[in-house]
């Protein structure tokens, strides 16, 4: 396998579009759990006092809204072009988390929530092959600078939105600015682009019967399901980390909040850093051994996470220089798995329609963020936050263990193998 250290980017208005749109994503999903329990008090589901049920139902209605949109959006893609489709999935979500600040009562808040969900599920399925289109020659390197976007919209919300909350700035003006930037965003896709740059919009329009056609090959496919199941396991154990990130450093190191909310602001950086990087190095031909030693790294580093106590260091400085560094190297290790392994599924498997394979890909990992966070909740109930961060490091080796498998051991003679391996 041979790493290049090819720095050479070429940028222009639509890849600024798609960094802003995966920055107002990450906004617009950070901002319900930064600000649920003022949001609690002033919907009438304080968590205090037996509104958590509702709360996490929040999260449950932004899901329905993801999937509902996964599963529509290739339809809609092929009708309207994705340019056109990332600036609905702006327009959505900038338009329903703006609404979602003037609601008065938690049951007018939810419904707004879902349309937020639709519009974000849309860019999680056609943001990334959006990307890919833009530069075909080169996608493994380019998806992973777009994806790293995700990480500067949490390290804004980590700050900007915690910091105006700390300083007493109702949550509403927070949903307002998110749902703002994702209006100015949306206008970046509607508007044309000078003739020597245009987006490659579609010439063909696919039609319902088309897609459904194109849909069970993919389901046919035998090598398709290894990927899907390594992108729920691997966006599972990215999830499980930036969600219990915080819970994990107030409950078990006794940090305030503020403290735990820088501990997901470094996740964020490390991930930012790890997908750079990661786009500096990465070839066809070398993507899945990025994934794998990104994987095991990742599971020795989260061991950690699961056995460090206070009184194993010095002073509680030294706990939380080493509790940060351990979350910036665990983002920079989780970094890759879920933009590098769509790009990876979808080189290898040629033959199949690439836009409805990174649609798909994205459907399986949403589960897999809510499966896992749900287990460790479960396994924390029993043994400890601490103790339930060793599914982390349990998922990363199958993670690995099936790419290995799959790369180096199983044989396959599909066409196209060769090449893909050069």
């Amino acid at each position: 396998m041979e790493f290049s250290m090819n720095t050479r980017f070429s940028f222009h208005r639509y890849d600024f579009a798609a960094f802003a749109a995966f920055a107002v994503y990450a906004l617009c999903s950070l901002s319900v759990p930064l600000t649920i329990v003022k949001m609690g008090d002033d919907l009438q589901f304080p968590l205090t006092d037996g509104g958590m049920g509702q709360g996490g139902a929040l999260h449950l209605v932004r899901c329905c809204g993801m999937v509902l949109a996964l599963v529509l959006c290739g339809s809609i893609a092929a009708r309207i072009g994705k340019r056109f489709t990332m600036g609905l999935s702006m327009l959505l979500m900038g338009a329903g988390i703006f609404l979602c600040a003037f609601s008065p009562v938690y049951w007018v808040f939810c419904p707004l929530l879902l349309l937020t969900g639709f519009g974000e599920g849309i860019c999680e399925g056609i943001a990334t092959p959006f990307v890919q289109d833009l530069h075909p020659d080169n996608p493994e390197r380019y998806v992973n600078v777009a994806h790293s976007f995700w990480s500067i919209g949490i390290l804004l919300c980590v700050f900007l939105a915690g910091g105006l909350l700390t300083l007493e700035v109702h949550w509403r003006f927070v949903f307002a600015g998110c749902g703002i930037l994702g209006l100015i965003t949306a206008v970046l896709f509607f508007l044309r682009e000078k003739d020597g740059y245009r987006y490659p919009e579609s010439g063909e329009r696919v039609d319902t019967v088309q897609l459904i056609r194109k849909s069970i090959l993919i389901f046919k496919t035998p090598r398709f399901w290894t990927y899907c199941f390594c992108m729920f396991v691997g966006a599972g154990a990215e999830f499980c980390l930036t969600f219990w990130a915080a819970a994990y450093l107030e409950l078990t190191f006794g940090a305030s909040a503020f403290v735990a909310s820088l501990g997901v602001g470094v996740i964020a950086a490390g991930m930012f850093c790890g997908r750079n990087g990661v786009a500096l190095i990465a070839k066809r031909g070398n993507l899945p051994l990025i994934l794998i030693i990104c994987s095991l790294g990742t599971a020795v580093l989260s061991l950690f996470l699961a056995f460090i106590k206070p009184e194993f260091l010095p002073s509680v400085s030294w706990m939380y220089v080493a509790l940060f560094c351990l979350l910036f190297l665990c983002g920079i290790g989780i970094a890759p798995f879920w933009p590098t392994l769509q790009v990876y599924g979808v080189n290898s498997l040629p033959e199949l329609d690439s836009t409805l394979l990174f649609i798909i890909f994205s459907a399986m990992g949403i589960p897999g963020c809510g499966f896992f966070t749900w287990i460790i909740g479960v396994l924390g109930d029993k043994f400890g936050l601490q103790g339930a961060f060793l599914l982390i490091p349990s998922t990363m080796l199958i993670y690995a263990l099936i790419l290995f498998l799959e790369r180096y051991v199983i044989k396959n003679k599909r066409p196209g193998c060769q090449a893909e391996r050069q």
